[in-house]
């Protein structure tokens, strides 16, 4: 299983570039698709499940062209859009019973026998009869990756699914996805946070206005920022200086005025301290430091 993305370009009648020339290929696993708001993550995901055409590019899921193959590329697709929608008059389990009639579920049993397993497997059993409406946001999300599943796809694709969510939830359903993870499955896991793609994913792509800024392993993408953060303990007005100067990750006051985690080339004039990064380093570095630079 392999999607396969060549030259993709959405340009819009402004002469707005969405997606401007991306080259991909994503193969069975956890895939992180990182960028920050207005990237282009929305228009590639909506691109991939046939819901946005591309003005130019091509797409290739499993050898099947995404555009004369549209009806057989979306049966091996289950989605979860940023903006998951439901019908609030239905109950909890009647979603997920009207969910895989759409998904081609047509025995009752096996229709029912799904539904029971996965409002089990993601803790909705006891909200079975509760109205959509009236669960919790993370009860919300947790019915949204059911949906997306019911059919059992060979590639999930989710958009920014912890957003919104508490501390407790994003931890709870990062670690939902991560069961799911098998030999023969791609999944998408596209967000703006990156815990999400730190605590997942073995594979990433960087985007940042409509471009594709990195792509590899998010060891790969720490790899190149090593050397690249620092401590420095700062006063007022050397840390007014330095935020002019510097990506800022982190300020805590200190006896000084500021201990400063900061990312880029060593600050002269400071007594700076070398900082292992981890990937929110990282991330910040290529997004403000390296984009242009970086080649594939």
């Amino acid at each position: 299983m392999e999607i396969s993305i060549k030259g993709l370009t959405k340009c819009y009648e402004n002469g707005f570039f969405a997606l401007n020339g991306i080259d991909l290929s994503i193969r069975e696993g956890m895939f992180g698709l990182l960028g920050p708001n207005g990237a282009g993550k929305s228009t590639l995901i909506r691109i991939l499940v046939t819901l946005l055409e591309a003005t130019s590019g091509r797409v290739l899921i499993d050898g099947k062209d995404i555009i004369r193959h549209r009806k057989e590329v979306r049966d091996m697709l289950g989605y979860l859009p940023q903006d998951f929608s439901f019908f609030p008059k239905l109950k909890t389990w009647e979603y997920l019973d009207y969910s895989a009639r759409l998904a081609g579920i047509k025995n009752n049993v096996a229709r029912k026998d799904r539904v029971e397993e996965l409002l089990q497997k993601f803790g909705l059993y006891e909200a079975r009869n509760r109205m959509t409406n009236y669960l919790s946001g993370g009860m919300k999300r947790r019915l949204g990756i059911a949906q997306a599943l019911i059919g059992k796809p060979r590639i999930i694709i989710v958009d920014e699914p912890t957003t919104g969510l508490d501390p407790e939830e994003r931890i709870r359903f990062r670690n939902i996805i991560s069961t799911l993870t098998r030999e023969d499955i791609i999944i998408i896991l596209s967000t703006h946070i990156v815990g999400d793609i730190s605590s997942a994913c073995g594979q990433m792509a960087l985007l940042n206005q409509g471009k594709m800024i990195f792509n590899g392993s998010p060891d790969e993408l720490i790899d190149q920022t090593r050397g690249h953060v620092w401590y420095v303990n700062a006063n007022q007005e050397e840390y007014d200086k330095l935020k002019l100067l510097y990506p800022v990750i982190s300020t805590i006051p200190s006896e000084k005025g500021w201990e400063v985690q900061l990312v880029g080339n060593e600050p002269e004039g400071y007594e700076a301290t070398p900082v292992e990064p981890n990937l929110e380093h990282a991330y910040v570095d290529f997004l403000e430091n390296k984009s242009d630079n970086w080649q594939l």
